[in-house]
């Protein structure tokens, strides 16, 4: 059977989007499953039901405690049979039982050159702000492993774009998005060929 995948995302979807058009011709290997977000206008949610995927508004607000927020996540996971999490532009922290039940399972895509410009509040136009304040010639994107810190784990691909004199947040963020929207389905492949193999907490592509 191939990766039935959980895609996790906040906002308008474009990497979920990216991603899909990538995998889905493709569904012996790969097929996402469902889309999960923790908001209830994303679009993300409106882009999956139009391309006929289960779509779930999922929020710790709906549940009187973080545990029961949780297990209804768990239970939504088990219930898709998913076996490989997507984070694709998901604005909150995946909860710690979620991640040792997904271990090196889960990935995510992060608009910089990581370590560099990750960590709690390094999102969207955050990231390409920092990355021109502090004078970069070259930024990118990076899909990691997540593990229980934000942007923290290891490195599965990069792909570098360079940092234009005349740049703004916004365009700069335009250039890396295309780099994403390539970036995240070649990890998906990777996984969905099993060429993805950790051991000793390190991330090994096998040819």
């Amino acid at each position: 059977m191939g990766l039935n995948i959980a895609v996790f995302a906040s906002g308008r979807g474009s990497n979920f989007q990216a991603l899909h058009h990538a995998i889905k011709d493709d569904a012996e290997k790969a097929r996402i499953a469902v889309v999960i977000s923790n908001n209830s206008d994303a679009g993300a949610l409106v882009a999956a039901r139009s391309f006929h995927i289960p779509a779930i508004h999922l929020s710790q607000k709906q549940y009187s405690s973080n545990a029961e927020f949780v297990e209804a996540i768990l239970r939504t996971l088990e219930s898709f049979q998913v076996t490989l999490i997507v984070l694709a532009g998901y604005m909150k922290k995946i909860a710690p039982e979620v991640i040792g039940k997904y271990r090196n399972r889960i990935i995510n895509i992060h608009p910089a050159l990581l370590p560099a410009f990750g960590g709690q509040g390094m999102y969207g136009l955050r990231v390409h702000e920092a990355v021109i304040a502090a004078g970069e010639k070259i930024s990118g994107a990076t899909v990691h492993i997540v593990d229980e810190e934000f942007d923290h784990g290891k490195i599965i691909l990069q792909e570098s774009v360079p940092v234009e004199p005349n740049d703004t947040p916004e365009t700069l963020a335009e250039r890396v998005l295309k780099v994403e929207h390539t970036l995240l389905p070649r990890a998906v492949r990777l996984f969905a060929d099993n060429k993805i193999e950790i051991l000793n907490n390190e991330v090994h592509i096998l040819s």
